[in-house]
């Protein structure tokens, strides 16, 4: 099994001066550990207007910096907003392109939509038309990467006239493409495109199981048509994170922070916003969030040996990652920047992550791996054979696009 870090940047009130500097300098620290410790993927979101909850509105410069500081950990947009209201799909081809370039052909390229109104009320998005949207412009930034030149589109969406698109991923023929995923219609709306599936939900190991096998019944399908010029099939799904070495600790330091994450998304959707005028952390105190810390250590302690969870401790995480993976689930990404989540401990986690653990999911993997691609390939390549391409244009197809000024054509024209 793989392993990733995930940021969305939150940032509770209130908010002193610098925490806004020091949300993203100790998130780029935290990113250069994993990198040394051997985690996989770091993955970052985008989020506009959400006070608290998401600071990370411009992630291809996260993550730019990111990989320049880092040489082996996979740079992931989990999720880069593609809908053209948000980022025209031809900037999105040229971000994504220069980013793989820049970090040696390590990015993932997750696609989203956003689901609050402060977003797409935001980009005068329709609610109704928002997958669709998305969908549709992912596929063009695929044949945007690939396509020289890429041959131009019209719809209801967007419109571009033919131009060739550059520069090209390093990636071939582009880097992985990923979807947000929260139930399993949507799991299932992954594999049917196949799409990688990020699964921005918390689930126990039975339910992580019956995701697994819808999604990849669906890759083995013929409802799997790729949008992209490959297929990428594989789930990752989301754990919140805090390690110790006593367990209470390990609760007191992270579950906190993991249940605002909860409780900031749906205050977000689901009720009404001023803009700018959030209190998410203090509505989110007052409900008595210390006591239920402390009552989860006692309902926690009370199990015992059975215990399992990314936060406790590293046999507690142990269990917890043991059933992912017997449930076939290909990579879990840890929640660790949340609430107020302080950054030693978060550095805490990792490195007793990386001391106690990494060595032995590691051991695994490349096996695990090589009988997956072995399994997949028939059905991979049955997918590529029932996808629609758009066709390249002929040399002599190719539109000239006319000079805005006109040589003169005799002595003094203008």
């Amino acid at each position: 099994m793989k392993f990733g870090i995930f940021y969305e940047h939150q940032l509770p009130k209130p908010w002193a001066e610098d925490d806004e500097y020091n949300l993203f300098q100790e998130a780029l620290e935290q990113v250069e550990l994993a990198d040394r410790l051997g985690f996989d993927h770091a993955w970052e979101v985008e989020h506009h207007f959400l006070d608290e909850y998401s600071h990370s509105s411009a992630p291809e410069v996260f993550l730019a910096a990111a990989a320049a500081r880092t040489e082996r950990i996979r740079i992931g947009h989990g999720i880069r907003q593609v809908i053209p209201n948000y980022n025209h799909p031809a900037r999105t081809a040229e971000g994504i392109a220069t980013l793989d370039l820049i970090s040696n052909g390590r990015v993932d390229f997750g696609i989203g939509e956003g689901a609050t109104r402060l977003e797409l009320h935001g980009f005068n998005i329709p609610a109704k038309q928002k997958r669709a949207m998305s969908l549709e412009a992912a596929e063009q930034i695929a044949n945007m990467m690939v396509l020289d030149p890429y041959p131009g589109y019209e719809s209801d969406s967007f419109s571009m006239p033919c131009r060739n698109v550059l520069p090209k991923p390093r990636q071939k023929p582009h880097p992985p493409m990923w979807i947000a995923c929260t139930n399993r219609d949507t799991i299932k709306v992954a594999a049917r495109n196949g799409l990688g599936a990020l699964a921005f939900s918390f689930v126990d190991p039975d339910e992580a199981a019956t995701w697994v096998e819808i999604y990849y019944d669906t890759i083995k399908s013929e409802e799997c048509v790729p949008i992209g010029h490959t297929v990428n099939p594989n789930i990752a799904l989301v754990a919140g994170f805090s390690l110790h070495d006593e367990r209470a600790e390990a609760i007191r330091r992270g579950q906190e922070g993991f249940e605002f994450f909860g409780y900031a998304l749906n205050a977000l959707v689901a009720t009404d916003q001023v803009p700018g005028r959030t209190d998410l952390w203090g509505e989110f105190q007052a409900k008595g969030i210390a006591d239920r810390v402390e009552a989860k250590v006692i309902e926690a302690e009370a199990h015992g040996d059975t215990y399992a969870s990314c936060i406790g401790t590293p046999d507690d995480a142990r269990r917890h990652l043991r059933g992912l993976a017997e449930a076939g689930v290909d990579q879990v990404i840890f929640l660790q920047q949340v609430g107020r989540n302080r950054h030693e401990h978060i550095c805490e986690s990792l490195e007793l992550f990386g001391k106690e653990l990494m060595a032995e999911f590691k051991a695994e993997e490349a096996d695990r791996q090589a009988a997956k691609d072995a399994e997949l390939a028939p059905y991979i390549e049955a997918a590529l054979a029932r996808k629609q391409w758009m066709q390249p244009l002929a040399d002599d197809k190719i539109p000239v696009v006319r000079a805005s000024v006109k040589k003169a054509q005799t002595q003094g024209s203008v």
